[in-house]
């Protein structure tokens, strides 16, 4: 192939990108703008909301707290921990004194299944549940006290096996944090709702993973997600492939990012874009059309005209910041976003770098314990501490 036909090349494939982000704003604005019907007050079957908990989050006990202050006639709350001396225990008793009048119960211990300690302890909430609604969410999520009606209403619909909501984050003032924020507001929910527009949804994201007794069975249970990197993926992938249709919710709970330092934010980056090339290599190697940045620059540095070069430079410029605004601004309103918007810039610069050493390993680690990932499996390369202590508690509360 010639220089000018490889020039040509560049050209073109640096355009892929610019319609990208064109179909993302295309997406946004027509999930955005659909008609919102009130969630109806006749359908609020009881839920089980349950919540696998390892360890302090940030403002762990205000997080917890949003969960008890829901306008919901009928719920229970269970928390479960892996050992005893874990350090949110102390925050969910007295979040437990504090609301009495709430169903609240701790589950200690999980029996060890497989290599991921939060879906053992998932297990044992499922069979633990009263109610066959469940409502699953991380330990970093905060909500409204809407949340629980909005994501009940989804499931009036018999064909709806799963339910998901949006995000955004809540960053304190770290770099890491607001990048990590950034991200998830102007390129991830961007690109989920691309999905969303070309094929639905068929996913659940870990802020809410809400089934029912009758559909989790269908799939095997959390017991055939105990090795599972992405249990949250999995959950809507496996539930999806039986018919059912998965709800992307537009409802927008709160994620408390953590503090993190900048090369903090790099590691954790690094480790989902792993995990992401091995849950699903297809759609992570697709992402070489997604980065603008450097298909840009790359344009740039081969055209012959400083007018084409800064015609693709600005081209990525306003067609980005454009998609990031209507997702994440207008869309999420997010507030990180909203006032760190020259942030997308550097974001992009540094998840391509890190999308290129996606490739490099298939070893991550994760709350001190170092897994291989193969085909979407997680492979301990030593024994777990914490991963369910082989044994069964006792529920308290």
């Amino acid at each position: 192939m010639t220089l000018t036909a490889w020039r040509w090349l560049v050209l073109v494939f640096a355009c892929a990108p610019f319609a990208y982000y064109l179909l993302g704003i295309y997406s946004a604005l027509r999930f955005f703008s659909q008609r919102r019907e009130p969630p109806p007050g006749d359908f609020a079957p009881p839920v089980s909301i349950l919540k696998p908990v390892r360890g302090l989050d940030r403002e762990a006990y205000e997080n917890f707290e949003s969960f008890c202050r829901l306008d919901y006639p009928e719920y229970e709350i269970l928390f479960g921990v892996s050992d005893a001396d874990d350090p949110a225990i102390p925050i969910i008793r007295k979040l437990m004194g504090n609301f009495p009048q709430r169903a609240i119960r701790l589950l200690v211990g999980a029996e060890e299944l497989g290599a991921s300690s939060k879906v053992c302890k998932l297990c044992r909430l499922v069979r633990e549940a009263r109610y066959s609604l469940y409502v699953i969410s991380d330990s970093d999520v905060r909500v409204g006290p809407d949340y629980l009606r909005a994501v009940a209403a989804a499931f009036r619909d018999p064909q709806v096996g799963a339910a998901t909501t949006l995000y955004r984050g809540l960053a304190n003032k770290r770099l890491g944090a607001m990048l990590d924020a950034v991200g998830a507001a102007s390129e991830f929910w961007a690109g989920a709702l691309v999905a969303w527009q070309l094929e639905g949804v068929k996913f659940t994201v870990g802020a809410t993973m809400a089934t029912t007794r009758e559909r989790l069975a269908e799939i095997g249970g959390f017991e055939a997600m105990v090795d599972c990197h992405s249990d949250d993926y999995e959950l809507g992938r496996r539930i999806a492939a039986r018919g059912y249709r998965v709800e992307l919710i537009p409802y927008t709970v709160r994620l408390v990012i953590p503090e993190q330092s900048f090369g903090e934010y790099v590691k954790h980056e690094l480790r989902w874009a792993i995990g992401v090339r091995n849950v699903r290599p297809g759609g992570h190697a697709g992402m070489l059309f997604t980065h603008g940045l450097p298909w840009a620059l790359a344009a740039a540095a081969v055209s012959r005209s400083a007018t084409v070069a800064a015609g693709y430079l600005g081209s990525y410029l306003v067609l980005r910041l454009l998609m990031a605004w209507v997702v994440g601004v207008w869309g999420l309103r997010d507030a990180v976003l909203r006032q760190k918007l020259w942030l997308v810039p550097l974001r992009d610069a540094l998840w391509s770098l890190i999308w290129v050493a996606s490739f490099g390993s298939n070893r991550i680690q994760w709350r001190g314990v170092e897994f291989t990932i193969h085909k979407g499996r997680l492979i301990p390369r030593e024994t777990p501490r914490g991963a369910g202590g082989g044994r069964r508690g006792t529920p308290s509360g």
